[in-house]
């Protein structure tokens, strides 16, 4: 019978070995790079240890499942949280239930459980746990050049005719527009954004705490990958930023606008700093911007300048044990604001 308890240093070597069993040996040296700073150097893992549990069999470990701390505000009150990331069991071990055990003990250990973008197995997982769903993450579009649109299934011809009937919109919308206020790239936040958190973070339905300990974390520590930060500031204080980076896809080039937060009431801060990725994703030759958001608030900025929804299936499922909450709560997301930046889906 399998036993679970929490993750011990000594179970290190075991866990990396499993990795590569279920995963590859691939997908278990990037595992590798990201680990430390990701289970770690996380600010919000407390003084237990990381929160990862892990199944065992005498001294084997057979599963494990590993999981991001945060603080999260949920109608405007600060609770402990964790996203599940992370889950394995070893292959002579699987559809045995030990992935549904592994569940369990972590949602009833934490003051709230949260998914984003998980598995095909994943989700029918917590679909069979009754866990909340929200339903996917909207995606917006912004296309910058005529090749935002081509299709690599579609024959060149129709590609070329598709790129010419667009062009002069694509034309319109990606056209510069003004900025209002102070915008400018930074390589660090200051305590200046704990104070936006703590100015602007009751406002919404549930988000992760952006303070300046978790984000210099989340976007400036990262080993594996490297973002660019455009922060918008009004007399010296940051009123909002936006973390972006440019990647080359099989279907051209993008920029991925993975967070950015402000006031959701300040229009004029808000379309700046997509004003500012804008140039960013131009100057970097992109051919659009894509960007998840539940906000319904944000969702109708990015509209206004220029994104328009595309389809998505990174699907955002919660579960609040720490405050009451009622049913209503979890029929929608227009209150939240996640975004691709929440969890590991971006790495």
């Amino acid at each position: 019978m399998a036993e679970i308890d929490r993750y011990r240093s000594e179970d290190q070597r075991a866990i990396q070995l499993l990795y590569r069993r279920v995963f590859g040996q691939d997908a278990a040296e990037a595992s590798r790079l990201r680990w430390e700073w990701q289970y770690q150097r996380n600010p919000n893992v407390p003084a237990s240890g990381p929160l990862i549990w892990v199944a065992r069999e005498g001294q084997t470990v057979i599963g494990q499942y590993a999981t991001i701390p945060v603080r999260l505000s949920v109608n405007g009150a600060e609770i402990d949280a964790a996203w599940g990331t992370d889950v394995m069991v070893a292959p002579e071990r699987q559809r045995q239930g030990l992935g549904e055990m592994l569940v369990r003990m972590w949602e009833r250990n934490v003051g709230a459980a949260l998914g984003l973008g998980m598995s095909e197995s994943s989700s029918g997982l917590f679909r069979k746990l009754r866990f909340p769903s929200f339903g996917p993450v909207p995606c917006l579009v912004k296309p910058l050049s005529r090749r935002a649109l081509r299709r690599p299934t579609w024959p060149v011809p129709i590609n070329r005719l598709v790129s010419a009937l667009t062009f002069p919109f694509v034309r319109l919308v990606a056209r510069a527009r003004p900025m209002q206020g102070e915008v400018r790239t930074i390589r660090r936040f200051d305590e200046s954004f704990t104070r936006l958190w703590e100015r602007v973070g009751s406002e919404f339905a549930g988000a992760v705490r952006r303070d300046a300990n978790y984000l210099n974390w989340r976007y400036i520590q990262p080993p594996h990958v490297r973002y660019s930060v455009a922060a918008l500031y009004r007399e010296g204080d940051a009123a909002g930023y936006a973390v972006y980076r440019s990647v080359q896809e099989p279907r051209g080039r993008a920029t991925r606008l993975i967070d950015f937060f402000a006031d959701p009431h300040d229009e004029d801060g808000v379309l700046s700093l997509l004003r500012f990725v804008d140039r960013e994703a131009q100057a970097a030759d992109s051919d659009k911007i894509r960007v998840f958001a539940t906000h319904a608030g944000f969702r109708r900025l990015l509209r206004k300048s220029g994104y328009y929804p595309w389809r998505s299936n990174m699907e955002f499922v919660a579960r609040i044990n720490a405050v009451n909450v009622d049913a209503a709560f979890y029929t929608s997301a227009d209150g939240w604001h996640i975004t691709a930046g929440d969890s590991d889906q971006d790495h």
